[in-house]
């Protein structure tokens, strides 16, 4: 039996367009169950370990906005975090893609809906061949978005007929947590492209130059066409 698991998560949401929530983001992350990555989990948890957040939920928002449980963390530990986290996904060389809908160009959720749905079901049909060589295709998301779940149903389900869904919670899954960092990193690809990165994410990526150098360079390697 071949199983290939998707961890789901997004950026953003159906609502209005505003400024500070320009675009709506999905990225999937692939892990063909054949492919072992313990050892690669156990590294993980061991480097958390030395920064004092051992087995802890890593949300890379929160981590670069100082929010959340990493409000009073110095930004040297918060650096640590999430490069560790890429670390941790160049030694697994984690496969991914990342779809986007600008929200400044939809007309409501029901043409936000239609558009995610186009885009997702031509990347399915273009990789339809490698994803029906499994025998068990599992969807991991959260249920974050309602319209999200009902797309990703629309999609899978109707273009593949061995999908398996499955509510997680975030704390459970390393690769969902990767998938939150992909996500979090792509709308930083997409502030870098227009020049609008926020003066603290500046900060802690060292500039436009050390997002690139330090986390996108290697992305772009791993991202699925």
């Amino acid at each position: 039996m071949r199983e290939i698991s998707i961890f789901i998560d997004e950026s953003g949401d159906f609502g209005e367009y505003n400024y500070h929530s320009p675009y709506y983001i999905v990225t999937m992350v692939f892990h063909d169950q054949n492919n072992d990555i313990s050892s690669a989990l156990v590294s993980l948890e061991n480097e958390l370990s030395y920064l004092n957040y051992p087995h802890h939920c890593l949300h890379a928002g929160p981590i670069i906005r100082m929010e959340q449980e990493f409000k009073d963390e110095d930004i040297v530990i918060r650096r640590k975090l999430l490069m560790r986290m890429m670390g941790f996904i160049r030694k697994i060389k984690i496969k991914h893609k990342s779809f986007y809908i600008e929200k400044k160009h939809i007309e409501d959720i029901t043409d936000a809906t239609g558009k995610l749905s186009k885009l997702i079901g031509t990347w399915v049909k273009n990789n339809l061949e490698t994803l029906l060589s499994y025998d068990i295709v599992k969807i991991y998301y959260d249920n974050g978005q309602v319209e999200l779940s009902i797309v990703l149903a629309s999609v899978f389900n109707v273009l593949l007929p061995n999908v398996v869904t499955k509510k997680v919670i975030p704390s459970d899954y390393r690769l969902f947590q990767v998938a939150d960092f992909i996500c979090t990193m792509k709308l930083t690809e997409l502030k870098v492209e227009n020049h609008n990165m926020s003066v603290q994410e500046k900060r802690f990526f060292g500039g436009e130059d050390g997002v690139e150098k330090n986390y996108l360079k290697d992305l772009k390697k791993y991202e699925l066409n």
